[in-house]
């Protein structure tokens, strides 16, 4: 019997994954989405468990383009579809034992308790300073342009927050693109800042700063599930691929030929071995599954994959009578800098944020712990993790007593950090991709750990492989 033949195979059912096959899906290419749990999403997991809702992984996105409002339109999800309480602009910084107010404004920031006042002069010598002569770490740039309190109290908690990471070790070019291009383009921050607005503005974007964070009513993994209903049969669960090969005989075709590859994916749904053909495969999967991939390939490449470092993350929900709790939860939580020397990475206040995350009476805050400061934390047991948070909390917001329900997610590999260097090994990746047509590498190593990155990537992921199958065009890239 001859094995089932499509257009294009994807693997992984993350996020990216499942926009790449719901966008090549609308332009009428033939797609299959193989993914080896028994659900779609990734880490995009939501539990609902006596009248908490506890999102496992991320637990809101922001409104950073338009494509999301494409994808609720797309899949009718206008009803679950839901913004962040305002008050959630809000957020604090753990310093000296107190939480202090980030401040959102230049009038803010002149008055904060934050930073003291030689910071705040410090930042006025921002416009003065030259550019970078080399590749620099997230800590050195910062130290150079905004000085050293600046980088201990609002970017190291902020680093912390989104890659679990410490500064100085990611690559200020790699980890954060926008930033570094506003001393690029513009010679320094604060004229950047400026004028990089209105060009946003021109493109339908929103800076990360004044983007509205959203998730959905029953959760953020309403999205992923909706996708994948959306694509119907076209996604198969519990099914993991042990191998993908090329089957090009005449190695003679141009190379950007369309249909110059021919591949074949094996993979195992259940106990059953199974295989499917197709022009083209997206490894949609972390690096450690693409590595394992590609090793026929690509050792060199594969080794790279395998190199990438994501550590260890524990997400710790607690759930708490209102009462025990000291503090007016007015916003969306807080982060705790390196000098502070705590055992947390910060905390979401997740029932001030969003409506039905906790009883009526009751509220859910979901903090982090390990990352790259205190990885060893995760291999705590569950009761232990409990109580050092509960700690935490208690001498940060006045929490009273012992939490009333908890849920613990360890991620072992939790973010890919985008160190120095890391550029280098994306250029790489590009090369692979050049010299295998048909087979490309996506997922959130590349272009950005966030949703909306992961969202935005898959779109013009989907541009790609459309113009390798030599696809018109329909729609411009948000």
């Amino acid at each position: 019997m001859n094995p089932k033949k499509v257009d294009v195979v994807i693997v992984g059912g993350g996020i990216s994954g499942l926009c790449a096959a719901h966008w090549l899906a609308k332009r009428g290419v033939d797609v299959l989405l193989l993914e080896k749990d028994a659900e779609v999403g990734g880490t995009m997991k939501t539990v609902r468990e006596q009248g908490y809702l506890v999102e496992t992984g991320p637990n809101s996105a922001l409104e950073t383009t338009s494509l999301f409002r494409e994808l609720v339109t797309d899949l009718s999800l206008e009803s679950e579809f839901l913004y962040a309480n305002p008050s959630g602009k809000k957020r604090y910084v753990l310093r000296e034992g107190q939480l202090r107010a980030l401040p959102l404004s230049p009038p803010a920031f002149l008055t904060s308790r934050l930073f003291s006042a030689k910071a705040k002069l410090r930042v006025l010598k921002e416009p003065f300073i030259g550019r970078a002569t080399h590749e620099e770490s997230i800590a050195e740039f910062v130290i150079r342009r905004l000085g050293r309190e600046f980088l201990d109290y609002a970017i190291d908690p902020f680093v912390a927050g989104v890659y679990a990471a410490r500064p100085e070790h990611l690559s200020v070019q790699a980890a954060f693109p926008k930033l570094y291009a506003l001393e690029e383009r513009y010679g320094g921050l604060v004229r950047g800042m400026i004028k990089g607005r209105k060009e946003r503005t021109k493109r339908g974007e929103k800076g990360k700063d004044r983007a509205e964070t959203f998730s959905f009513r029953h959760g953020m993994q309403v999205l992923p599930l909706a996708l994948a209903q959306s694509l119907g049969d076209r996604v198969i669960c519990r099914s993991k691929v042990t191998l993908v090969q090329d089957l090009t005989l005449d190695t003679t075709i141009p190379v950007d030929e369309p249909g110059a590859r021919h591949f074949r994916v094996e993979f195992l749904l259940g106990d059953q071995s199974s295989e499917v053909e197709a022009d083209v495969v997206i490894l949609a999967v972390p690096t450690a599954a693409a590595a394992s991939l590609i090793q026929p390939f690509s050792r060199e490449t594969a080794q790279d994959l395998r190199n990438i470092h994501y550590p260890p993350v524990a997400s710790v929900f607690l759930g708490y009578a209102q009462d025990q709790i000291g503090h007016s939860l007015d916003g969306f939580g807080f982060l705790v800098p390196s000098k502070e020397s705590r055992s947390i990475l910060g905390s979401l206040w997740s029932s001030s944020l969003f409506p039905e995350r906790a009883p009526r009476g009751y509220a859910g805050l979901t903090t982090f712990v390990g990352g790259s400061r205190q990885p060893e934390l995760v291999e705590k047991s569950e009761g232990v993790l409990i109580d050092l948070v509960a700690g935490e909390l208690e001498t940060a917001m006045q929490v009273r007593g012992k939490p009333v329900y908890w849920k613990v997610t360890k991620w072992p590999r939790a973010i890919p950090q985008y160190e120095l260097g890391y550029l280098r090994t994306m250029d790489g990746l590009g090369r692979f991709e050049e010299e295998h047509p048909g087979l490309f590498l996506s997922g959130n190593y590349r272009g950005g750990i966030s949703v909306g990155d992961c969202v935005t990537n898959a779109s013009a992921m989907a541009e790609r492989v459309g113009k390798y199958l030599s696809l018109p065009a329909v729609r411009s890239i948000a």
